[in-house]
C-alpha cells in the first residue's frame, strides 16, 4: 500500500507512547487519523497535533483531518469508534491494535476472580485485539474491500518475560491469532504483528523489576525510529501479509520464525504434493543405441581425459531398475577431480584398472523405462539423479537412488549437488543457528548462491567473497550484507578491520591461501566447513595436498572446529534437503541464479567444464542434453 495523503487509519491507544509516535507518523503523509485511548487529555492533544501535520496536505475540508474517541477498549463502546471513524472518513485503510498494558505486580500477588490484574491484561493486550481486528475486518470489507491492520505484539511474545507472565503470554497471543490470519489476504486485507523489544514509553517505566543488566545487554531501549520503520515496511509492503516483524538492536528488523524455522512444523502442500505426481508424454519407441561421455584415460584436464561413445541401450530394464531420459546435467568443479581418478582408490595402486568409467554427477530427466518390482515410480515422471553416468542421453539406476521431483527443469539441478552441499553442511557440518556472522568463499558459484540465502532466511549476518562486479551485484540482490570484491579490495584487510571479533561460520570452497585467510579469521567456538578447494583442482599436477603446520595450535587457542563435508556420505538427506530447497524455491524465498551462458548437447560439457573453471561463471553451469523434449516440457 502506497502511503499517501487521502487515506485514513485508525490507532487504538494512540494517546502515548508507541501509539502516539505511529499516530505522528502517519500523519505527517497526510493521511487522515482516529485516535482512540482511555485518556481524554493525552488523546485530544495528539489530535491536534495530528491535525496541524495533516492539514497541510488538504484544502478546504467539510471533516476534521484527526479525530479523537474516548474508549476503552474491552468495552463494546469499541465498536461505535470504528462506525464513527468510517461515518467521518469514508472507510479504513490502516488500522493499528496498539492499546496495551502490562502487570507490574508479581503474578503470585496478584488477585483471583474477575478483579485480577492479570485478567486485565489479557483482556486488553490480547481480547481486545481480536476483537478490534474483527471490526476492522469487516469496516474494510464493507467500504474500499482492502486494507491493512497490524497488531502490537512484544517481543515479549517470542521470548518468555519473566517479569510479567501475564504479558508475555497476551502477547504471545496476538503473535499467533495474526500469523494465523495469513488467509485473509486473499480477500485484500494483510494482518501483520509488529514485535519490538524494550522502547522507552510510560508502559516500561511502570515496571520496577525491570533487570537492567538484561537491558543493557541486549543493547538498551529501541529507538522509536525503528518501531515506525517497521511499521511502514508491513503497511507498504504488499508481499508482508500474516508477518511477524520482531525488532532488536542487536539484529535490526527481521521477520520471525525464519523460513528454516518454519519448515520445522509446516507442512507440504497438497498442491505441491500433486505438482510432484504429474508425469510428461514421451516416445514409447526408445532408440536402440544412445551417446554417453566416458573417463578413457585419467588426466585432471577433463577434456583430454573424456570421449562421446556411443552404446546399446540394453533393454529390458534390470530388476529394481529405471531408465533415465536425461534433459539437464550440472557441471561441477569436481569433475576434474573425477576425470583424474581422485575418487577412485584400488589396493594395488593401479587406478587405471578402473578405465573405462561413465562421468558427470547430477542431472534431471524423465522415467521412459521401469524395470520389474519398481512400483512407486511411473514411466514420465520427472526425477533427479546424482550417480555417476550423468553426462548421457540415457541412464540406468536403481530405483532407490531416484528422486522424485515436481519438474525436471534445469533450476532442479542446480539444487542437487550444489543446493543440497550448501544446505546439508550448514546444517550438519556447521552447525548453523541465527545471529551468528557467515562467510561463505567463491559465494556467485553455483553451491555459494545457496550457501548466502540460506544463512540469511536462518536469520544471520552474511559475508560473501567474490571476484567482479557482475558478481558482487548478484550477491547484494541476494541480500548479502557485505560482499568482498577480492578484484577490487583485499580480502585479508577487510576482515581484519571490519570483524575484529572473527567470523562464527565459514563455508570455505577456494582452497590456498582463502583458506588460511579464513582460518585466521575464525572467531572463538568458531565453525570452517571445507567443502571443497577449487583453486587447487586444476594446474600442472592436479590436486596436490597442502600443509598447515600450526593448525592444531590455533584450533585448540579459540576451541574452533574445522569440518569437512562431502555429500555422497550425506545420501540418506537427499530428498528431505531437496524437497526443503523446493519449497523455498517455489514459495518465493529462494532464488536459484543459473549461469547465462547456453551449453548445448554432450559435446558441449567440455567447454562448459572449461568455462566453470575460469572463473567467469556466475551462478549454476548447466548443460542442456536433449533441447528438443526440454522445450517441449516448457510449453506444458
Amino acid at each position: 500500500m502506497e502511503l499517501k495523503p487521502g487515506l485514513s487509519a485508525l490507532i487504538t491507544g494512540g494517546a502515548s507512547g508507541i501509539g502516539k509516535a505511529l499516530c505522528l507518523a502517519l500523519a505527517e503523509r497526510g493521511i487522515f487519523i482516529t485516535v482512540v485511548d482511555y485518556s481524554e487529555e493525552k488523546g485530544k492533544q495528539v489530535a491536534a497535533l495530528a491535525e496541524k501535520q495533516i492539514a497541510k496536505f488538504h484544502n478546504n475540508l467539510k471533516f476534521p483531518c484527526a479525530t479523537f474517541i474516548r474508549c476503552d477498549v474491552t468495552n463494546s463502546e469499541v465498536s461505535s469508534a470504528f462506525a464513527k471513524h468510517l461515518a467521518t472518513y469514508g472507510g479504513l485503510d490502516i488500522c493499528i491494535n496498539n492499546a496495551g498494558i502490562g502487570t507490574p505486580i508479581p503474578l503470585h500477588k496478584d488477585q483471583t476472580g474477575g478483579s485480577a490484574q492479570w485478567r486485565r491484561t489479557v483482556n486488553v493486550n490480547l481480547v481486545a485485539v481480536i476483537e478490534c481486528t474483527l471490526l476492522a475486518i469487516q469496516v474494510m470489507k464493507a467500504s474500499k474491500g482492502s486494507g491493512v491492520i497490524i497488531n502490537m505484539g512484544s517481543s515479549a511474545g517470542l521470548y518468555p518475560l519473566f517479569a510479567d507472565p501475564s504479558y508475555s503470554a497476551s502477547k504471545g497471543g496476538v503473535v499467533l491469532f495474526t500469523r494465523s490470519l495469513l488467509p485473509y489476504k486473499r480477500q485484500g486485507i494483510r494482518v501483520n504483528v509488529l514485535c519490538p523489544e524494550f522502547v522507552e514509553t510510560d508502559l516500561v517505566s511502570n515496571y520496577s523489576n525491570i533487570d537492567l543488566k538484561f537491558l543493557t545487554s541486549i543493547g538498551g531501549f529501541i529507538p522509536m525510529e525503528m518501531v515506525i520503520k517497521g511499521a511502514m515496511e508491513l503497511i507498504a509492503d504488499e508481499t508482508k501479509a500474516g508477518s511477524c516483524l520482531w525488532i532488536t538492536n542487536r539484529r535490526g528488523l527481521e521477520y520471525w520464525p525464519t523460513p528454516v524455522e518454519e519448515s520445522k512444523y509446516r507442512i507440504r502442500s497438497p498442491k505441491l504434493e500433486k505438482r510432484s505426481m504429474l508425469t510428461y508424454p514421451l516416445d514409447p519407441k526408445l532408440p536402440q543405441s544412445f551417446e554417453k561421455i566416458v573417463v578413457h584415460t585419467l588426466n585432471h584436464n577433463f577434456r583430454a581425459a573424456t570421449r562421446i561413445l556411443r552404446t546399446t541401450l540394453g533393454l529390458p530394464i534390470k530388476r529394481n531398475h529405471v531408465l533415465v531420459k536425461i534433459l539437464h546435467a550440472g557441471v561441477n568443479a569436481s569433475d576434474v577431480n573425477f576425470s583424474s581418478g581422485r575418487y577412485f582408490s584400488s589396493k594395488s595402486g593401479d587406478l587405471a584398472a578402473n578405465l573405462p568409467f561413465d562421468a558427470g554427477f547430477e542431472a534431471v530427466g524423465i522415467i521412459a523405462a521401469v524395470g520389474d518390482s519398481v512400483d512407486s515410480l511411473k514411466i514420465g515422471t520427472p526425477v533427479a539423479v546424482m550417480t555417476f553416468g550423468s553426462y548421457a542421453e540415457f541412464m540406468t539406476v536403481p530405483s532407490k537412488y531416484i528422486l522424485p521431483v515436481a519438474r525436471p527443469d534445469p533450476e532442479v539441478v542446480a539444487m542437487l549437488t550444489s543446493g543440497l552441499t550448501a544446505s546439508i553442511a550448514l546444517e550438519k557440518a556447521a552447525q548453523m543457528s541465527s545471529g551468528k556472522t557467515v562467510l561463505v568463499t567463491a559465494a556467485a558459484g553455483g553451491t555459494g548462491q545457496f550457501a548466502v540465502q540460506l544463512a540469511k532466511l536462518a536469520g544471520n549476518k552474511v559475508v560473501a567473497t567474490c571476484g567482479g562486479s557482475d558478481k558482487a551485484m548478484l550477491l547484494k540482490k541476494l541480500g548479502v550484507d557485505r560482499v568482498i570484491n577480492y578484484k577490487e579490495e583485499d580480502v585479508k584487510t577487510v576482515l581484519k578491520k571490519e570483524f575484529p571479533k572473527g567470523i562464527d561460520i565459514i563455508y570455505e570452497s577456494v582452497g590456498g591461501e582463502m583458506f588460511n585467510m579464513c582460518l585466521n579469521a575464525l572467531a572463538v567456538y568458531g565453525r570452517l566447513v571445507v567443502i571443497g578447494m577449487i583453486s587447487q583442482y586444476q594446474g600442472e599436477h592436479g590436486w596436490e595436498p597442502s600443509n598447515y603446520p600450526g593448525l592444531c595450535e590455533k584450533l585448540l587457542a579459540k576451541s574452533q572446529t574445522v569440518a569437512g563435508f562431502f555429500l555422497v556420505q550425506y545420501s540418506h538427506l537427499w530428498q528431505q534437503h531437496l524437497d526443503k530447497l523446493f519449497d523455498f524455491y517455489s514459495s518465493g524465498k529462494l532464488k536459484v541464479n543459473m549461469d547465462p551462458r547456453r551449453f548445448v548437447g554432450l559435446r558441449s560439457v567440455s567447454d562448459a567444464v572449461e568455462y566453470l573453471h575460469s572463473g567467469k561463471s556466475i551462478g549454476k553451469v548447466v548443460v542442456c542434453i536433449d533441447p528438443t523434449f526440454s522445450q517441449a516440457i516448457s510449453k506444458m
